[in-house]
């Protein structure tokens, strides 16, 4: 059971011990999102230090993703079922043993299997931790503030592992990988301490191995054979027959879960809109982000000339506004509603997109870039936090861990399917014999490919509001004790 010293208290105050908790929490999430941004930049000093080839360096961004992309669903059920706080300190516990061997080997396969192992990690702190909040934070203002901080951090350390990669690559591509692994000893630390005892949810139909081989394979394969589609083409042989196998694979496994006494994802929980609009949210927002961010990278770094920390410095208006946002951004969502929030967030963002398309050869700054990156940042700070919200309200707390797992697949399948896709229409788009200008054009089908993908989302959360009706309630969890019956919940989207 959760302990007293964690709950808020009847005025609604947190009391130290939350606050450390959540801390805690925040500590794990700022440290994944820290751990993506950080390694592109140092890429090209690993290479020459080690000797790797370009298809080699991309597995050390692409096995992280692999890892944590294709555990999610096992690590959200896992966390419902072993206990949250267990697989939560276990599993950062990994993370920080992970970091520091990945800063001490000398060999690249060694130091791609370290990324591995991390993103392995991160596929059971990620739904660990949100499903914590979930299930300390009642449903309501305090949850929505605890949520709002939550995910505030996550943008953070994105924009600051931009930053202290420009920086730490200047001493040593080793300090990138080093830097994560005393923050993860603290947090575990810390944790151990002041983390709620939670209760493991009983599962009357024992485990649901068929549906955990199946979905995890699923989306292991689905990653890996986004993540390969550039290099060996999207129509080749190796990619239709892997997407082939992906999809016999998710039949198979929705025929087991339909199936299964105690499954690995209740499909039942997709009936709900909210729910259904958060996860499609998650995917098409992260996948935007996630390109237009290689697209500047590019634009910034190979045509312009700049700096890694240059670079760093233009993304960090958004992450400043991100960070300054997050304990307001609870209060906004307690007036307004988390569906008209993402309205505008998506708003924000494909606004900000198609801002950038004006950017030529010679920038100016004040004038195109600063305000794509605030109106960027907007978006970013309403909508990420809003899906966390929308995603886990109305669902009982035996599958919170579950449903947190749906939306960080989500977010990581969404974000390695359209960067995979952006990166294959620049690549498609490519001159043969590259000028400045040539080059530039080439990016721009990229970044329609971006505004396209935001406006998806916008259109799919537009529904949310034409569909809101009030006081309408919906089921969308099952206890499963026998004893236990559904309840209709009230649901704000």
């Amino acid at each position: 059971m959760t302990s007293p010293l964690t709950h808020p208290t009847a005025e609604g105050r947190w009391t130290p011990r939350l606050w450390g908790s959540l801390l805690v929490l925040c500590a794990a999430m700022f440290l994944d999102a820290l751990d993506v941004s950080m390694v592109g930049v140092a890429l090209p000093s690993i290479g020459a230090d080690l000797g790797l080839s370009t298809s080699s360096l991309q597995w050390i961004i692409s096995g992280y993703i692999l890892g944590y992309g294709g555990l999610l669903l096992l690590g959200g059920r896992a966390a419902d079922l072993l206990g949250r706080r267990r697989v939560f300190l276990v599993a950062l516990a990994v993370f920080a043993l992970a970091s520091l061997l990945g800063g001490l080997v000398d060999s690249g396969p060694l130091l791609i299997a370290s990324r591995f192992i991390k993103g392995l990690s991160a596929a059971f702190t990620a739904p660990a931790g949100l499903s914590i909040i979930t299930t300390t934070f009642p449903e309501g203002p305090l949850r929505n503030r605890a949520l709002s901080i939550y995910t505030t951090c996550g943008a953070t350390g994105y924009s600051m592992g931009l930053v202290f990669s420009g920086l730490l690559t200047e001493a040593s591509w080793r300090l990138t990988m080093l830097l994560p692994a005393p923050i993860a000893l603290i947090a575990l630390f810390a944790g151990i301490k002041l983390l709620p005892h939670t209760r493991r949810e009983k599962s009357t139909g024992g485990y649901d191995i068929p549906g955990a081989v199946l979905g995890t394979a699923s989306m292991l394969l689905l990653v890996f054979t986004v993540v390969q589609a550039p290099e060996t083409g999207w129509t080749s042989a190796r990619t239709v027959l892997s997407f082939a196998a992906v999809a016999a694979l998710l039949v198979a496994f929705v025929t087991v879960e339909r199936r299964s006494a105690s499954p690995l994802v209740r499909l039942g929980v997709l009936r709900s809109g909210p729910q259904v609009r958060a996860q499609l949210g998650a995917l098409t927002f992260v996948g935007s982000y996630f390109g237009f961010q290689f697209l500047v990278t590019l634009y910034l770094q190979s045509l312009l000339g700049w700096s890694a920390l240059q670079t760093a410095l233009a993304f960090l208006p958004a992450g400043a506004l991100v960070a300054l946002s997050a304990t307001k951004v609870g209060t906004v969502i307690d007036r307004f509603g988390t569906a008209r929030l993402i309205v505008v967030g998506f708003a924000f963002m494909v606004t900000g997109y198609v801002l950038f398309l004006r950017v030529d050869l010679d920038p100016v700054y004040a004038a195109v870039i600063l305000p794509t990156m605030l109106l960027v940042g907007s978006g970013f700070a309403l909508t990420f936090p809003s899906l966390n919200v929308q995603a886990t309200n109305g669902v009982g707390e035996h599958e919170q861990g579950m449903v947190s797992g749906l939306l960080n697949t989500s977010v990581q399948v969404g974000g390695a399917i359209f960067l995979a896709v952006v990166t294959a229409v620049i690549t498609a788009n490519a001159p043969e014999n590259p000028t400045p200008q040539g080059v530039l054009d080439s990016y721009r089908p990229g970044l329609v490919v971006v505004t396209l993908v935001a406006v998806a989302g916008l259109l799919i959360t537009l529904t949310g509001l034409r569909t809101r009706r009030p006081g309408r309630t919906i089921t969308v969890a099952r206890s499963p004790l026998p004893e236990a019956h559904a309840e209709p919940v009230p649901v704000r989207d």
